[in-house]
């Protein structure tokens, strides 16, 4: 059932969890909370305080923020001003700090004085002058400080009604290449908790939520910001991941909710089976996001840890989920789940755009009231994505005869061996049930006569045999999907939602060579 009520402006929801349990803790990290009651006033205040220094409504505010309470106040509060907010991973390259900022062309950062040297050099380099902004214990003796601004003053935040407007640009994980800004909009963004982390999931105002989810990214801002805010939730916000320190937090059994990513799970169980640890304290439900979740590692999690672990699909463009697995009822291992309510979805051939036959694979595009707005100055790209209505993910899927979808890798991400087909998917799905594996990822890797051959980069457990690694593929794989290279290397590079980044395996590759 939609959750029609949980979409509403910031102010007007912030109004009411402070009016119904203005004590209650809203979020909380290492170093600070806050509660319904102080993150209300404190928002309003800080909103207040950016009009009056000039931020008018579209303008563009970048958070350069590692996660914590102070990420939620400014975002929240931007949101209230009226501005546009771009987050920024609190662990970007200079040169990736640099092109969001002039892309977006952002009038005002958000930062710590950790960061102020490096955005002194950005300034510099590029000739922007963004209004500074700092948060943290060091920022009063930085400039403008987040403190300063939460001052309470006369005047009040602009708190439009406008839900439909461009509220985010949030850059795409940049797994092929340069990120793209997406427009999206706070009413596709609550949509999603509407539709599908209320209803599906049934997040509330009872659950606790874990979150070391980055929040700059959008699985992260919509469940881990958003939707807690939206259902009047608890949240202890983990500034990085640690399997170790997860476990250790969720045995004091205050915690109801933990989402993650894939690689987020991999490492809890292999933790947890090294340390002997069996139970997540009062966890109800694990969500999974952002990248394929293998199906050896659903069974597995759930088989060792007697919680369900429930795992979704979705992307920046189409705020987020796109289907999910229900808590309730019987689900395949391995798929993504059933569409989300209230989502058009259909399969079709990349070439034609007819709707494969039932079982089929084919481009999964997506229609609905979540879908961006376009991609920020790219207009080209945003017709080719957006076409009559429908989002084209990019994405190869099949369904089954109820329904269940399953992604099976990327139209770009397929390897073309002499004309057949191969997802990396599906190598990766066997190499990783290896024992001696930890994790791994294929890639397409140019070959003279073939064209491409998959290669593969292996994490290793423990010292590898790469000829029995070959073996284990021979015995599931076709002949023509074994890897015809190995590379052992020490980890995968990963995109802040789990996604691996394959062209930053074929650089290193050929950096070597």
């Amino acid at each position: 059932m939609m959750h029609v009520d949980l979409i509403a402006p910031i102010g007007r929801l912030l109004a009411r969890h402070a009016e119904e349990r203005p004590e209650k803790v809203a979020y909380w990290d290492s170093s600070r909370s806050i509660t319904y009651g102080q993150l209300a006033r404190s928002t309003a205040s800080i909103a207040a305080n950016l009009t009056k220094a000039g931020i008018r409504e579209g303008d563009r505010i970048a958070l350069y923020l590692p996660n914590g309470v102070d990420w939620i106040e400014a975002c929240l509060a931007g949101l209230r001003a009226g501005a546009v907010i771009v987050p920024i991973s609190f662990d970007a390259a200079e040169g990736e700090v640099s092109y969001r900022l002039t892309d977006a062309d952002c009038g005002t950062v958000v930062t710590t004085a950790a960061r102020k040297d490096l955005i002194t050099k950005v300034c510099r380099d590029t000739g922007i002058s963004p209004r500074e902004i700092y948060a943290g214990p060091d920022a009063q003796r930085t400039g403008s400080s987040m403190a300063a601004l939460a001052t309470t003053i006369e005047a009040k935040p602009l708190d439009s009604d406008d839900i439909d407007r461009t509220s985010f640009i949030i850059y795409t994980s940049g797994t092929t290449g340069r990120a793209k800004g997406v427009l999206l909009s706070l009413r596709g963004m609550l949509w999603i908790t509407a539709s599908c982390w209320a209803p599906i999931c049934e997040l509330s105002a009872k659950d606790v939520v874990l979150s070391p989810l980055p929040l700059f990214h959008s699985y992260g801002l919509n469940l881990s910001v958003l939707c807690v805010l939206t259902v009047g939730a608890s949240e202890h916000i983990m500034e990085k991941f640690s399997p170790q320190t997860a476990l250790d937090l969720m045995q004091s059994g205050k915690y109801t909710v933990l989402p993650g990513v894939p690689t987020m799970f991999h490492y809890l169980l292999h933790r947890a089976q090294e340390s002997g640890i069996r139970q997540l304290g009062n966890l109800r439900l694990c969500i999974s996001a952002g990248a394929i979740m293998p199906a050896t590692l659903n069974r597995s999690f759930e088989e060792h840890f007697k919680t369900p672990l429930l795992d979704g699909y979705g992307i920046t463009e189409t705020s987020t989920m796109v289907t999910m697995n229900w808590l309730h009822g019987g689900r395949p291992i391995g798929s993504c789940g059933l569409p989300v309510p209230g989502l058009a979805v259909r399969i079709v051939d990349p070439s034609s755009l007819e709707d494969v036959l039932l079982g089929g694979e084919g481009e999964l595009i997506v229609r609905g009231p979540n879908l961006m707005k376009g991609y920020h100055n790219k207009p080209a790209e945003t017709a080719a994505a957006l076409r009559k209505g429908w989002y084209h993910t990019g994405d190869l899927a099949k369904s089954d005869a109820c329904g269940y979808l399953t992604i099976t890798g990327r139209i770009k991400e397929l390897i073309i061996r002499g004309g057949q087909n191969i997802a990396p998917a599906e190598i990766e799905e066997v190499v990783i049930r290896h024992p001696h594996v930890k994790d791994c990822a294929v890639v397409g890797l140019k070959h003279a006569t073939l064209g491409e051959v998959p290669g593969l980069f292996v994490v290793a457990q423990h010292e590898l045999d790469v000829s029995s690694l070959m073996d284990h593929c021979r015995a599931h794989l076709s002949a023509y999907k074994i890897p015809e290279s190995t590379h052992v290397v020490p980890e995968i590079p990963c995109t802040g939602s789990g996604k691996i980044m394959r062209f930053k395996l074929v650089e290193a590759l050929n950096s070597k060579a």
